[in-house]
């Protein structure tokens, strides 16, 4: 009985995913894109706007 259950379970799992997806190859996993150019506007330092990205917690709690 247990052979029966096991060539049951095997042929249900065959039939449910029979074999297995074709390899993909790296190349076509990935992309080359020339980066943009740096600087300009987003890459510019700017120390008067830069306490906009500062955390404190104690300069949250009022400390």
């Amino acid at each position: 009985m247990n052979k029966e259950l096991t060539r049951d379970a095997a042929a249900a799992r065959h039939a449910r995913y029979g074999r297995l997806p074709e390899r993909i190859r790296f190349e076509d996993m990935t992309e080359e894109v020339e980066a943009g150019q740096s600087g300009g506007e987003n890459g510019s330092y700017n120390p008067e706007g830069s306490w906009k990205y500062y955390s404190c917690l104690a300069l949250d709690l009022g400390l």
